[in-house]
């Protein structure tokens, strides 16, 4: 597969910029990440829609060697060196598509500060707020759904586009969604697996499909590995789509429409 990849001269050059340095150096961590990119798509134009920022060790290490290292003192500042490390790296990658990054929910209590961060974190590497996502992952425990669809919708009206990542597999469900319309919904990949062999899962995702499509909301399926799942979907009128039947994460690289794996119809 064709990609473009990180050149380690121009990175070493990004990192070394002060902007957002107080919280975007994950030196100051006590350990380093990278990460990986992975294509979401849009079957109907077949170009890539956006790419994933998936934490990664420094190597390429799995997001488990990162992850179990954060913890209540560390979680604010990894959040913000998070957004802060993708918007450089996806800046040096010379990505043309969103670039859509996954936030902690809980990490956030100071949303002005934040905000903050990621607007200088995009001025500083020429990166548009308007290609720049926000996932919230539906999984986790939100102690306060009101308090996040306030963040969110805060984040929209400032020009971010917003999504809710692993719906239906969580805690906030359709109440968050009553309170907050996001642009997108990303289907729980547990939803999508054997689709294609399960009317009851076949059921959720064109009422979720038709919730979408009321409340003006893109609807996302994620973790596709068969054909037969992605015909599935798209005989529901899925177009947004992402797995690894199209192309797997790739460390410190992004992929190009041309080198997708588009199935047959």
């Amino acid at each position: 597969m064709r990609t473009i990849r990180l050149q380690p001269s121009v990175f070493a050059e990004l990192e070394g910029d002060t902007s957002c340095d107080d919280c975007g150096n994950d030196e100051r961590l006590g350990f380093l990440f990278s990460y990986a990119y992975q294509p979401i798509v849009d079957i109907s134009t077949r170009q890539i829609y956006a790419h994933e920022a998936l934490v990664r060790g420094p190597s390429g290490e799995s997001a488990h060697t990162v992850l179990s290292r954060i913890n209540e003192d560390n979680l604010y500042r990894f959040d913000q060196a998070c957004r802060v490390k993708a918007i450089k790296n996806a800046a040096v990658l010379g990505m043309q598509s969103r670039l859509s990054i996954n936030f902690m929910p809980n990490a956030i209590y100071q949303p002005e500060r934040c905000i903050r961060t990621t607007l200088a974190a995009a001025r500083a590497h020429g990166f548009p707020i308007t290609r720049i996502i926000f996932e919230t992952v539906e999984g986790d425990r939100i102690e306060d759904a009101k308090w996040l669809s306030e963040v969110l919708r805060e984040y929209k009206r400032i020009g971010f586009l917003t999504a809710i990542d692993d719906f239906g597999a969580g805690f906030a469900g359709l109440n968050l969604l009553a309170d907050f319309q996001p642009d997108i919904i990303k289907l729980d990949m547990a939803l999508i697996r054997n689709v294609d062999k399960s009317p009851s899962r076949q059921a959720i995702v064109r009422n979720v499909a038709h919730i979408g499509e009321e409340l003006g909301i893109a609807i996302l399926a994620e973790g596709i590995e068969t054909r037969e799942e992605y015909l599935a979907l798209q005989s529901m009128g899925i177009q947004l789509m992402q797995g690894y039947l199209f192309a797997k994460p790739l460390f410190e690289a992004c992929a190009t429409a041309d080198r997708i794996n588009w199935p047959a119809a």
